[in-house]
């Protein structure tokens, strides 16, 4: 039976695809560090022959400060790791989607296209733009299908509560009178989960070549807005604290264009921010 292979399946975003391609009745194979490093090659090796027909790559170390501290893990595992998925993807022509992130640095103008300059502001991000190169040498030169998402600011059930989203929420419902942040302005384009999983299943269709895509919501809401919006859903009214502690070299707007992604794949998103935060805190949300 075709099976769909999914690296980082224990992640935010892996485990929520996993659940997802269940229920959808497809059969997968979930990939993740208890079954092995995705940097060691022969961790890929005992898939080679169970008919894995499309992978999604999503292994990869995510939390930006800690690529600042031990930077040379992060280009073990996103790097390395993904040439090992492409070399397992050449060996049988399995199409791959790579899941990357934003890669842009300081935009010179918004919204932000994916032939717009890329910058990367942060070691993370250098390694998910080193990822995407080797992508593109690989359906280059081996005609392999490769298509990459870069998804900006996901949030979602499930997340980590060192992400602003998770940890307002969790601010919010604590049972405490006020909520604490760092910085109130800066603005990011926010794109729940559901929304990412649209745009991973349209990959499924098969695209020769290499192809990125932008996802995100289109529109971007500071910090501030934020907290109105999550306040405002939970019916609640706390003090907001600002430490006023600016990050260095903070983006202080990020917009994406998704035209390209609704154009050619069929994909946009169909959650406001507001719709997002009304269907985490429905079910139950626990951190």
């Amino acid at each position: 039976m075709n099976k769909i292979l999914v690296t980082g399946a224990n992640g935010f975003i892996g485990k929520t695809l996993v659940s997802h391609l269940n229920n959808l009745g497809r059969n997968v194979v979930p990939l993740s560090s208890v079954d092995g490093n995705i940097a060691d090659r022969v961790t890929l090796a005992k898939f080679l022959k169970q008919d894995i027909v499309h992978v999604y790559h999503l292994a990869a170390k995510t939390f930006v400060p800690d690529s600042w501290v031990n930077s040379q893990a992060f280009y073990q595992t996103n790097v390395i790791g993904t040439v090992n998925v492409l070399e397992f993807c050449r060996a049988s022509n399995i199409p791959l989607t790579y899941v990357s992130a934003y890669v842009y640095g300081h935009p010179d103008s918004l919204p932000i296209r994916e032939d717009s300059a890329v910058r990367p502001s942060n070691p993370y991000a250098m390694t998910k733009w080193l990822a995407e190169q080797v992508c593109n040498f690989y359906a280059n030169t081996y005609d392999l299908p490769v298509t990459t998402l870069r998804l900006f600011n996901v949030y979602g059930i499930g997340q980590a509560e060192n992400f602003i989203i998770p940890l307002i929420i969790s601010q919010v419902l604590d049972g405490g009178k006020t909520i604490i942040v760092k910085d109130l302005i800066p603005k990011r384009d926010y794109i729940y989960i559901e929304d990412v999983l649209a745009a991973l299943l349209a990959t499924l269709n098969k695209q020769l070549g290499y192809n990125v895509y932008n996802v995100g919501s289109g529109t971007s809401l500071s910090v501030q807005e934020v907290i109105n919006i999550i306040q405002n859903v939970a019916g609640t009214e706390k003090k907001i604290i600002c430490d006023n502690v600016i990050r260095s070299n903070e983006l202080m707007d990020v917009v994406a264009d998704i035209s390209k992604a609704e154009n050619i794949i069929g994909w946009k998103p169909k959650y406001s921010f507001q719709q997002g935060v009304e269907k985490i805190l429905s079910s139950n949300y626990k951190n």
